[in-house]
């Protein structure tokens, strides 16, 4: 129709512009509200508001490509979410295995775009019906490179930490790791965003004010964005005004950044410098051997935290591959 295409053509503009300021490479949203807009709409199960839910991520999905952005995280299933009346989260069991297969065989957004498909969290919670599904899904899409989706699943930022921190306890166990090398920086490459950039723009919908347990080491220099709309009702003008609010205080969050960063780097070089002279016993070498001392062991050390994080992601590689039905 007219009034379609005329609104086609002024997104497209305004996409445009926002793409002449700085697009957030990593958006992540909190997709709340489903089960309040069943309600709204006397839709009589709250299982209808998560089917919406989903349609509506799709159309999200297509709204960051289309403007640029290449990473997209969303909080699909809280581990508290288990604690639903089993009805419901059946139903988004089911959802989820239908979406899934959706996904692998119809999706044109994923293909189109070479989308890679992550579930972050501990799927080993989930049932084993629907872990192989998302495994399936995870290993369909593991060659595409051009942008990601991560889906975080049976997810909780401080479960996710207190993993990260059992895993490098075990790696101090084994051997594989010094005490000294765990740093705010292998922490950060031990979550299960190991691989992704922190989000730039954070969004939750329905109008509640707090992050609910969401990456929260990840989002400690994002952009937060809180909208009252509920998740179904989320309209691409939602998603630009989100944008142009974190375009708005990017400069402050770039700079917040790169302080951290400087942080970390003389954080980093004043504990290897300990080591070194810890393992010298007090007999300190002038300044120019002390220097080359501390970066050959900071070398070492480099080594020993990328041989570790390359096992964790490996095993956990591995992990999802066993899931798989031989095809």
């Amino acid at each position: 129709s007219m009034d379609d295409n005329s609104s086609n053509w002024f997104r497209s503009v305004c996409c445009r512009i926002l793409q002449t300021g700085v697009v957030p490479k990593h958006v992540a949203i909190i997709m709340d509200g489903n089960r309040r807009f069943a309600k709204k709409m006397h839709y009589g199960k709250a299982f209808q508001g998560h089917v919406l839910g989903f349609e509506k991520l799709k159309e999200t999905l297509q709204w960051c490509l289309d403007l640029g952005v290449t990473e997209v995280t969303v909080y699909a299933f809280s581990i508290e979410n288990f604690k639903r009346s089993k009805e419901e989260v059946d139903g988004l069991m089911e959802l989820t295995k239908q979406k899934i297969a959706y996904l692998l065989e119809e999706s044109d957004v994923i293909a189109k775009h070479q989308v890679r498909v992550r579930a972050l969290g501990d799927l080993r919670r989930l049932p084993d019906d629907v872990m192989q599904f998302i495994a399936k899904g995870v290993n369909y899409t593991k060659h595409n490179t051009r942008a990601y989706l991560n889906v975080c699943y049976a997810y909780t930022s401080r479960h996710e930490m207190t993993e990260a921190i059992k895993e490098m306890a075990m790696g101090a166990q084994d051997g594989l790791l010094y005490p000294s090398d765990i740093s705010e920086d292998l922490i950060e490459q031990c979550l299960y965003t190991g691989d992704s950039p922190p989000p730039d723009l954070v969004v939750r919908t329905s109008g509640e004010v707090r992050l609910s347990d969401f990456l929260l080491w990840q989002s400690t220099y994002s952009h937060l964005c809180f909208q009252d709309v509920l998740w179904p009702e989320f309209s691409v003008w939602h998603f630009f005004s989100a944008v142009l609010s974190y375009q708005q205080s990017y400069a402050s969050i770039q700079q917040a950044r790169q302080e951290d960063r400087e942080r970390r780097d003389k954080h980093q070089y004043e504990s290897d410098l300990r080591s070194v002279l810890e393992q010298r016993q007090g007999d300190v070498p002038d300044a120019s051997l002390l220097e080359q001392m501390v970066k050959e062991h900071a070398e070492r050390r480099r080594e020993r935290q990328r041989t570790f994080v390359e096992r964790i992601r490996t095993l956990h590689a591995q992990f999802l591959e066993q899931l798989c039905p031989a095809n």
